[in-house]
């Protein structure tokens, strides 16, 4: 029986970076660059006011500690507008916020400084204006360059594109960039006992849920999820729906779009037909058009995990992830092996899960040496001490203890019993607000 890091080391060798396109900026929001991002012009390229105000020479309102100065205002700067020339000494130059400061002047003056508000309130022209403060030399100016240099490599290679990062390449004027692609992940479900969402209920049937929570987490972690469909207990089914993903792509582009079909599937996932009770079809159809080895893991829950290739026409070898039938199983494993091979591919360092140390409020128990992944709600108490408490039924079926959950204990495979009050590592499904 093969430990979990075991399991993930060997799925994770058959899996590689996906070759880079160029995307519309805002498109590469949470994908890696896939070059550097090197600065045309300096940011700002010209020294430029970081307030509305006056610019003036220092020298020219020293004597403002004693009394205002008045120096008469000779031109008015907009932002996204050029000085009509030099500042003239002994003269102030109205400035808005982001203008270019003309030669000349080394310090902007607030208007909440002067008497301006004054001026204005009383209808008074504003063809000069009393300097009432005397601010360090160079106060309220942003000297070119000051955030960006000419030349310099702003983004490197392997950053991930947040917020942050579009602006910055927005602000040098880039409205695309070469980014690692979402892989797609192609999704099918098996078993004749499956409904789809939407068909009428029949006692001796259950509804597909699989397909949806795999696809909510492929997205989740940034890929691109492809609902196939539910492939019967036949051959011929689960031949068509491999067909379906692995056929070339018919269109151009990566992703579902309107009126169009994914490109062929960078990973392939299956749920159920991988434990050994199940049927035969399954696990014949995929060693025929692949290598697939079926796996213990040493984990509760998914227990059963089936991995491998599937040939794919123009002698591509698509990575298969096979996953267990139950509802929180198929969770469990996805998180554990298919959330690292999505980062993987999409040029991310694969992580582990964040973790924090939590008192647990139930016992754990672990009956068979394998390491179990309980689902809990972590909260901090009164005292700024993290709990976990378990979301009812522990059931590898109970696909609500998911749903209840923001988090996965961990009793280690060595541990028999983890009981109240003691402390658990948690992976951290989610990252509440109101927890942390």
């Amino acid at each position: 029986m093969l430990s979990v890091e075991e399991a993930r080391g060997r799925i994770l060798s058959f899996f590689s970076v996906l070759p880079a396109e160029e995307k519309p900026l805002l498109d590469c929001l949470g994908q890696v660059l896939a070059e550097d991002l090197v600065a045309p012009f300096d940011v700002p390229p010209l020294a430029n006011s970081a307030m509305d105000g006056y610019a003036v020479r220092a020298r020219d309102v020293a004597s403002a500690t004693r009394s205002p100065v008045t120096l008469p205002v000779s031109a008015t700067i907009a932002a996204g507008s050029l000085p009509e020339g030099p500042l003239r000494p002994g003269t102030a130059v109205r400035i808005m916020t982001g203008a270019p400061v003309p030669q000349g002047a080394d310090t902007v003056v607030p208007f909440e400084d002067t008497d301006e508000p004054d001026r204005r309130n009383a209808g008074r022209p504003l063809t000069e204006v009393a300097i009432r403060s005397v601010p360090e030399k160079g106060a309220n100016i942003r000297p070119a360059g000051e955030d960006i240099r000419k030349d310099a490599t702003v983004l490197r290679r392997g950053t991930v594109m947040r917020p942050g990062e579009i602006g910055v390449a927005a602000s040098l004027g880039r409205a695309h960039m070469k980014v690692i692609p979402r892989p797609v992940v192609a999704i099918i479900s098996t078993g004749d006992e499956l409904l789809g969402p939407g068909e009428p209920y029949q006692e001796s049937k259950i509804y597909n849920s699989n397909a949806y929570s795999v696809a909510a987490a492929v997205q989740k972690y940034g890929g691109v999820p492809w609902v196939i469909g539910i492939a019967r207990d036949t051959i011929e089914s689960l031949s068509a729906a491999l067909d379906e993903a692995l056929a070339p792509p018919s269109l151009k582009g990566r992703g579902p779009g309107s009126g169009s079909r994914p490109p062929a599937a960078d990973m392939v996932v299956t749920s159920a037909g991988v434990s050994k009770g199940d049927y035969d079809v399954v696990k014949d159809v995929l060693s025929q058009r692949g290598k697939v080895a079926l796996w213990s893991v040493r984990m509760r829950p998914a227990k059963p995990l089936a991995f491998g290739t599937l040939d794919a026409p123009g002698g591509r070898k698509v990575p298969h992830l096979g996953l267990p039938g139950n509802p929180v199983s198929a969770m469990v494993a996805f998180e554990q092996f298919g959330r690292p091979a999505i980062h993987l591919m999409m040029g991310r360092k694969p992580m582990p899960k964040p973790t924090v140390q939590a008192v647990l409020e139930d016992a754990i128990v672990n009956h068979d040496g394998r390491r179990v992944y309980a689902r809990v709600s972590v909260y901090k108490d009164a005292a700024g001490q993290y709990r976990a408490k378990t979301t009812g039924n522990q059931s590898s079926g109970a696909l609500t203890s998911v749903a209840l959950a923001n988090g996965l204990a961990i009793c280690p495979d060595d541990v028999a019993r983890l009981g109240p009050g003691e402390t658990a590592t948690v992976e951290m499904l989610d990252w509440p607000e109101e927890v942390f």
